[in-house]
């Protein structure tokens, strides 16, 4: 179904001569008229038959609208947390192609992880059943590899590794780069860049490009082994019953472990390591115990497809699925550079955003300013209506029962602990940053029907579980009584 640039205002042409305009602000009922002064007498039956049905269709469109107004000012506007921000509701009714409310649904807001449902579109449209791990041709110089940005190679979450097993088989590779130096997104908070919420983007990801460093009894390991890891003199005196801090220079993997008391122990730290070509080739040579060369060509920016073998490593939604569910910064950033690599021959977000809003989501009703995969910056400004817009979209081209088993529901991923009595029946990407919680998705009502929805909650001062306990209310308020 191909929504309208406009969705706010609707014209439908009865057969009965009859136009319905409708303006479908939330507050605002609907107009009916004939469109002659004059009708035909043997008509009139027929038509006062379609004119009272349309009458009846609207104003029933229009009562909802007010029922859910109601709720939205009772729950929502009038929690104290929640409007001390700025909110935008779109609830939408596929079937019917009618939006049941809209609260500032036009207005661009940060939807924070909410941008993970588009790079989820650009995986589910370019990247196939299965991720290509791999691109590589045979030639007289070696095997020549080519980084096609699969996050999922030697990341200890998939447990088959084919491209590493195809590896480990050949020898004289060489490795060619792309050169790709966005490895933080605009907009990204960059003194985070030790949190493993934000690690780096990479052509050739490797071990989720983190580092896994094990406290076992006081003696540390990492994963990979071949980073530098500095203990502070005494530091092993503390054993296991310390917890330790970790340090990272900026621009290198070399790691500093300080003890650290006022923090609980743990077993297992994970830290975002340096990613680029350099470091990326280092580790495989490391993993596969042989020399690689590292080169680059400007052909990669003109290729030909067939010219290359590939390599797939995982079924693309065992991917999507944790992306969603976990929503996982890196998985997403990484699956739209996948995305580019495929639709455009080399990897580049900014791109890749420009060529599907050009394309695929022309028909967007609003334009949005998307800058990452993820949601990590807040230069990102979508509406409501756009989000309702994608998630119809990726219901009509890839299906309800796939998308069912990509999004959490109630009590999984990061909804564990919400709509835990309507699992099964909502399923939603949750979005989150500072002053700002964003919820949008698919919920099943117990009267049968299906509707997508979108709240965007900005700028709020206060508890974010208060807006989400509140968003959830609200969500379930529609689920019971529609």
């Amino acid at each position: 179904m191909k929504m309208d640039q406009n969705k706010n205002n609707t014209s439908i042409n009865f057969h009965g001569g009859i136009v319905v305009s409708q303006s479908f602000h939330p507050h605002t009922c609907v107009h009916l008229q004939p469109t002659n002064a004059s009708v035909h007498t043997h008509c009139k039956p027929f038509f006062n038959l379609i004119f009272f049905a349309g009458i009846s269709l609207f104003l029933f469109s229009c009562s909802i609208s007010k029922q859910i107004n109601k709720q939205a000012t009772a729950i929502l506007f009038k929690d104290t947390t929640v409007s001390s921000g700025y909110t935008g509701i779109s609830i939408y009714e596929p079937s019917t192609g009618k939006y049941w409310y809209n609260h500032d649904a036009t207005k661009n807001l940060v939807p924070a992880s909410n941008v993970k449902l588009f790079s989820l579109y650009a995986g589910l449209k370019y990247l196939g059943d299965s991720l290509t791990g791999l691109r590589y041709q045979q030639t007289d110089s070696g095997l020549i590899i080519y980084p096609t940005g699969d996050p999922s190679f030697l990341h200890p979450d998939f447990k088959t590794q084919p491209v590493a097993d195809f590896l480990k088989s050949k020898n004289n590779l060489i490795y060619c780069t792309q050169h790709f130096k966005e490895a933080l997104g605009a907009g990204w908070a960059w003194d985070d860049y030790m949190d493993d919420y934000m690690v780096q983007r990479s052509e050739f990801p490797i071990y989720g490009n983190l580092v896994q460093i094990s406290n076992n009894k006081g003696l540390l390991s990492s994963t990979p082994k071949n980073i530098a890891l500095y203990i502070i003199k005494g530091a092993e005196n503390y054993g296991d019953s310390i917890a330790y801090k970790f340090s990272r220079k900026w621009d290198s993997n070399d790691f500093t472990a300080t003890p650290d008391p006022l923090v609980a122990p743990q077993n297992l730290y994970t830290i975002p390591m340096v990613a680029n070509e350099q470091e990326s080739v280092r580790f495989l040579q490391d993993t596969l115990q042989q020399s690689i060369r590292l080169t680059a060509t400007n052909d990669l920016f003109h290729f030909n497809n067939t010219k290359f073998q590939r390599i797939h490593s995982q079924p693309a939604d065992s991917l999507f699925a944790p992306m969603m569910h976990n929503s996982d910064n890196f998985f997403a950033e990484q699956t739209l550079l996948m995305a580019s690599n495929e639709r455009l021959g080399y990897m580049s977000d900014e791109a890749m955003i420009d060529a599907l809003l050009k394309t695929d989501l022309k028909d967007i009703p609003q334009q949005p300013q998307w800058v990452d995969g993820s949601g990590l910056s807040r230069y990102n400004l979508f509406s409501p209506q756009a989000m309702v817009y994608i998630l119809d979209k990726m219901q009509t081209e890839f299906g309800i029962s796939r998308l069912k088993t990509i999004l959490p529901t109630g009590g999984t991923g990061t909804l564990k602990r919400y709509y835990l009595k309507d699992a099964g029946y909502i399923f939603a990407k949750t979005g989150s940053l500072s002053n700002v919680i964003a919820l949008s998705g698919f919920l099943f009502t117990k009267k049968g029907k299906q509707i997508i929805f979108s709240v965007l909650v900005n700028n709020f001062q206060g508890s974010a579980t208060r807006v989400r306990r509140a968003v959830e209310e609200y969500i379930e308020g529609i689920r019971e009584k529609y």
